[in-house]
């Protein structure tokens, strides 16, 4: 398939998906499927550089929360609206994916785990002593109730959310199928032999720290907009940090289905236990369903399928 097919049916699939909620009439169904939507871009984002590249991030809520601060920043110093924060968002984070890569891709392995992990704690501590975007107390941001031909702002989120997972997923889809993606792929292989072979390896892994960043930075830019209030606690949440890698995990990381499959699944599971059980239960569920995957099927569902797949083939 094209890739301008994949974003038309893509695009359409998404306008499907909006009419039926809205037809449907709960209001609740825009608020808990914009942390779904959100959840398949984090994940989509990590796996670009976790699952294709093969270099595990930890520090995936730095870069969702450099999104969300980016927000709260430009809305206190002259407003602008969600879509070109947006923007500002995934460029500043992707600027500091960037910085992340030349800092730390040198490192490999666990090492590299570490130095990411290091990156979001030091960008937590600067958010939290920083009183202009509202330091350890929170920032509030006032959204208005409703959007002239939408309806209530919750929708209006929701539908830049499905934009993003519509780009997301495009992207990552793209870069699988590319000669970029063919690199990367190398890396995860083994990086010593693409060396040896001529493969620019650090100019790969930069760029995909730059996309995955910049994704992650997208996706947190509507944050405060959708809570109305963000502190540093809830932006560097330990939530962002799991998901994004568990749910690529789940999934599987070698294919840009893995993480939307993975994202749907855990996301749903999440907010079904949040409403009808406990918000605590969330976390305890991606445990459970990542140590499983873990050792029943570690390359995921997407691992699963084909390998039932190739037995059919073969018998």
């Amino acid at each position: 398939m094209r890739s301008s097919t994949f974003i038309l049916l893509c695009t359409v699939v998404a306008a499907f998906v909006f009419a039926a909620i809205r037809w449907v009439g709960n209001d609740y169904l825009f608020v808990a499927g914009y942390v779904v939507l959100q959840f398949i871009v984090l994940a989509t984002a990590w796996n670009i550089l976790g699952g294709y590249t093969g270099y595990v991030n930890f520090g995936s809520a730095a870069f969702f929360a450099l999104g969300a601060y980016s927000s709260i920043f430009f809305n206190k110093a002259f407003p602008l609206p969600v879509p070109l924060l947006i923007v500002i968002g995934g460029v500043v984070s992707g600027i500091v994916g960037l910085g992340m890569g030349y800092l730390t891709l040198r490192l490999r392995g666990a090492f590299f785990a570490i130095g990411t992990l290091a990156l979001a704690i030091v960008l937590q501590t600067l958010v939290t002593n920083w009183r202009y975007v509202g330091g350890a107390r929170g920032a509030y941001v006032i959204r208005p109730g409703e959007i002239e031909f939408l309806g209530p702002y919750s929708q209006y989120l929701f539908l830049l959310m499905l934009a993003l997972a519509v780009i997301a997923l495009s992207i990552a889809r793209g870069i699988e199928r590319s000669q970029l993606g063919y690199g990367f792929a190398t890396i995860r292989d083994d990086e010593l032999a693409a060396e040896a072979s001529g493969v620019p390896t650090l100019r790969l892994k930069l760029i995909a720290t730059t996309i995955s960043g910049g994704l992650m930075g997208m996706a947190g830019a509507p944050f405060p907009y959708y809570l109305g209030y963000v502190q540093p606690s809830a932006a560097f949440g330990l939530e962002y940090a799991v998901n994004s890698i568990a749910m690529p995990m789940i999934g599987g990381t070698t294919s840009w289905v893995g993480p939307l499959i993975g994202a749907i699944l855990l996301a749903t599971l999440q907010q079904w236990a949040t409403v009808t059980i406990s918000s605590e239960l969330g976390v305890l569920i991606v445990g459970v369903l990542l140590v499983s995957f873990v050792i029943l099927a570690p390359k995921g569902i997407v691992g699963l399928v084909e390998g039932w797949r190739r037995k059919k083939a073969g018998s």
